[in-house]
């Protein structure tokens, strides 16, 4: 049993390497009008951060915050390793490209139909025994019926929902072709056909496999089929969908659906704003769902803006709009609730540790098996979800926490110094950037000795994740 608010392992010496002790506290994220509530009520516009398509304005450094389309590792900004050092082993995560809005999302009556009807989402099963019977290549058509009487809540037109768009298709599909151009073309790291060497890995969710098809044709443009690694739904440690308690209370002790004012402050200084929203959107203010955080809201509008949809309207009146000014609102509140929720709150590292530290094990056995060359692969992709990077970036205690967008990425990166084969060194890449940590045992996590990162994953969850079910248990 441990404390609510640190976790029980502070300090963990690393005496086989005698390498300095890593830190293990919990260390509060830099102030920014990100999670700065009067900045964030009170201000006007989004700083700077873009919700209105995948790509940048005209004369916007790539880099910028980019809700529709994160910024990633690409060959024109790559920050290129200093030659002593050579990389054997790269690892990314990444969020998914852009869609349509969740089903929950949307209101119960939309004033414009979602067409998808530019793609197909193909779903068969194919025998991989040779011999025998073959599938025809089938795909998803969506319609509505005139007799469903269900037909009429939500977005009408010819999406699931939610979807890859097919902007988000071919934003998938640019990213793999920059991170081969990176990783192929500039480093001369990646093979040049895919075989054991590389794999690729998504969740349970079909988003997450629409993404991965389009961004490995992105990188090797493969003739043969390609296999997607995947775990068993109730226990998929990357979305992750494992069962665990004390992550869940932790989180609603403190976060979405959390009745203390540190959450709350927000709702109530922004009740006006909700009922704005309510009035064009025909959302019941007893909706619980909508009005325990802005994540609906949020979904719902920047969706629309990432496809350059207009906002909406309230039905049978296209003069009660919701306006720009009141989107940005929602955009800045969003922003602040995902910074509260993984990285300001004191809770936050032990509630992320719990509940995607099962994946943070199977990273830290990654690196391993590099180092110790029990395996070969050098190269794994996990196509993921913002809850996914969002707890990964809890944990790594990122210095600016922001609401991970569309594609949004971090790469682990393995490096040997040259001439020095018993040393290897990690760097870790955000948004194409090297991540800068609050915890000062990772700081600027640029060449930083890996046995630094494995002891701070270890003291968090564990060898082999051994502390993860205890963690889910204990609180």
């Amino acid at each position: 049993m441990f404390s609510k608010h640190v976790l029980p392992l502070l300090w963990l010496p690393l005496t086989a390497s005698q390498a300095p002790r890593v830190n293990m506290n919990w260390h509060a994220p830099k102030k920014t009008w990100i999670n700065d509530l009067s900045q964030v009520i009170d201000g006007n516009g989004t700083h700077g951060f873009i919700f209105n398509g995948s790509g940048l304005p005209p004369g916007t450094p790539y880099g910028s915050y980019n809700w529709c389309n994160m910024p990633h590792v690409r060959a024109e900004e790559y920050p290129v390793a200093n030659n002593e050092y050579e990389l054997e082993y790269v690892e990314v995560i990444h969020r998914h490209h852009k869609r349509t809005p969740y089903a929950s999302n949307t209101f119960p009556k939309e004033s414009y139909p979602w067409s998808c009807s530019d793609q197909g989402l193909f779903y068969y099963g194919q025998p991989l025994s040779p011999g025998g019977n073959t599938s025809t290549e089938t795909y998803w058509s969506v319609f509505t019926s005139d007799i469903n009487p269900f037909a009429a809540a939500g977005f009408n037109g010819t999406c699931q929902f939610p979807q890859i768009t097919k902007e988000g298709l071919d934003d998938s599909w640019q990213h793999g072709k920059d991170l081969y151009g990176v990783y192929h073309d500039l480093l001369r790291f990646l093979p040049n056909e895919l075989g054991n060497k590389v794999t690729f890995r998504v969740t349970n969710n079909v988003i997450t496999s629409q993404v991965a098809g389009m961004l490995i044709s992105g990188m090797y443009q493969p003739s043969e089929t390609v296999p997607l690694r995947v775990q068993p739904t109730t226990i998929d440690s990357l979305e992750p969908a494992y069962s665990c308690a004390s992550s869940s209370t932790l989180f609603g002790s403190y976060g979405v659906g959390s009745t203390s004012p540190p959450w709350t402050s927000h709702l109530k200084a922004a009740s006006s704003l909700f009922q704005s929203l309510d009035s064009v959107s025909g959302i019941s203010p007893n909706a619980t769902d909508w009005h325990k955080s802005f994540d609906h809201y949020f979904d719902n509008l920047s969706a629309r803006q990432c496809h350059a949809k207009p906002l909406p309207c309230k039905i049978n009146d296209s003069a009660n709009c919701i306006s720009q000014k009141q989107a940005d609102a929602v955009y800045r509140l969003g922003e602040y609730e995902y910074s509260f929720i993984y990285r300001d709150s004191p809770l936050s590292l032990q509630a992320s540790t719990a509940s995607f530290g099962v994946w943070i094990s199977e990273l830290a056995q990654n690196l391993r098996d590099s180092i110790s060359g029990k395996s070969q692969v050098i190269y794994r992709h996990n196509v993921a979800h913002d809850g996914s990077v969002s707890r990964l970036l809890s944990i790594l205690q990122v210095d600016v926490m922001v609401w991970v967008g569309m594609g949004s990425e971090v790469v682990f990166e393995l490096y040997s110094a040259k001439g020095h084969d018993d040393k290897k060194y990690v760097r870790i890449l955000w948004g194409g950037k090297v991540l800068r940590s609050s915890n000062p045992s990772l700081g600027e996590v640029d060449m930083l000795d890996v046995d630094v990162l494995l002891a701070y994953f270890d003291g968090l969850v564990g060898k082999k994740a051994s502390r993860v079910v205890g963690l889910c248990q204990s609180y």
